[in-house]
C-alpha cells in the first residue's frame, strides 16, 4: 500500500466523508489572515487537496476567491454537489494545474503529509504570487482529553503504531525545513450524536484500507466503550487544530 493509494482511498468513501468529518473554528480563519498578513476577503485562494470542500466552503464564506484543487473524481463530485459555485479542477500539490504567480494564499487543511516535499515545495513556490502565503493545518483529537487518549491508543494497537506519549507538536516536525513557518495551534470542540462519531473514525484512511469486518469489528466495541462515557448518546468531541503559515 503506498502513501498515494492509501490517499485515494477516501475517494469511495467521498459521502461519509462530507456528511461527518469535522470542519474548522472560525479562529482558524482568524489565524490564517494574521500569519499571511492580509485578509481573505477577495484574495485568490487555491485549496489544495480539498477534499469534499469542507475548508473551501469557509474561505468562500469569507469571501475568498478560491478555487479547489483535488485529485480524486469521486470527492470532486461530492464537492460539486455541496458547492456547485465554487471552481474545483482534478490535481494535487505535487503538480499543481494552476498558473505561476497566480495565488496569494495556498492552502493545504488535512492533506501536505499525502505530498512529495520535493515537488510540492517548488509547486507551491512556482504558484504564489510575491509576498503570498502557504498555510498547513491539521486537525486532531485533542489526547489531553482522557477518553480521547484511551480511544488513541486502542487505535495504535489496532495498526500497529508505536504506543507512545502523543506529541502536541508532531504535525510541526515534518514541516519543510527550506520554508519559514509561524505556527499555532487553536483548540475547540464539537457535540454529535454517538454514530456520527463513530462514521467519522471510519472515514479514516487507515480504516479505509483495514478491510470491512476488521473495521466493523472495532467500532463495534468503541461503540459500546464511547456510550459508557456518553450514556446520553451525544459524544463531546474535543480537537486541536495545528497551523502552520510560511509567506513568500
Amino acid at each position: 500500500m503506498t502513501i498515494t493509494s492509501q490517499a485515494r482511498s477516501f475517494d469511495k468513501a467521498a459521502a461519509g466523508y462530507a456528511a461527518n468529518r469535522p470542519s474548522y473554528p472560525p479562529a482558524l480563519l482568524d489565524a490564517v489572515e494574521e500569519l499571511a498578513d492580509r485578509p481573505l476577503m477577495g484574495a485568490r485562494v487555491a485549496d489544495i487537496g480539498a477534499g469534499t470542500g469542507l475548508a473551501t466552503a469557509l474561505l468562500h464564506a469569507r469571501g475568498a476567491r478560491v478555487i479547489a484543487v483535488e485529485p480524486g473524481p469521486g470527492m470532486v463530485s461530492q464537492f460539486r454537489l455541496g458547492l456547485p459555485n465554487v471552481p474545483v479542477v482534478l490535481g494535487d500539490g505535487n503538480n499543481l494545474p494552476l498558473a505561476s504567480e497566480s495565488i496569494d494564499i495556498l492552502t493545504c487543511a488535512q492533506a501536505w503529509h499525502w505530498t512529495d516535499p520535493h515537488k510540492s515545495v517548488p509547486e507551491a513556490l512556482r504558484v504564489l504570487h510575491p509576498r503570498g502565503a502557504l498555510a498547513l493545518w491539521w486537525n486532531d483529537s485533542d489526547s489531553t482529553v482522557g477518553w480521547i487518549a484511551d480511544q488513541d491508543a486502542r487505535l495504535r494497537r489496532l495498526f500497529g503504531a508505536e504506543d507512545s506519549e502523543p506529541d502536541p507538536t508532531a504535525r510541526f516536525r515534518h514541516l519543510p525545513p527550506e520554508l519559514s513557518f509561524t505556527t499555532r495551534q487553536l483548540s475547540w470542540s464539537r457535540s454529535v450524536p454517538l454514530e456520527t462519531h463513530l462514521a467519522n473514525l471510519a472515514s479514516y484512511s487507515d480504516f479505509l484500507v483495514l478491510g470491512r469486518n476488521a473495521a466493523e469489528t472495532f467500532l463495534a466495541a468503541e461503540r459500546d466503550l464511547v456510550t459508557e462515557t456518553f450514556p446520553n448518546g451525544t459524544v463531546e468531541e474535543r480537537y486541536v487544530v495545528s497551523l502552520a503559515v510560511a509567506t513568500r
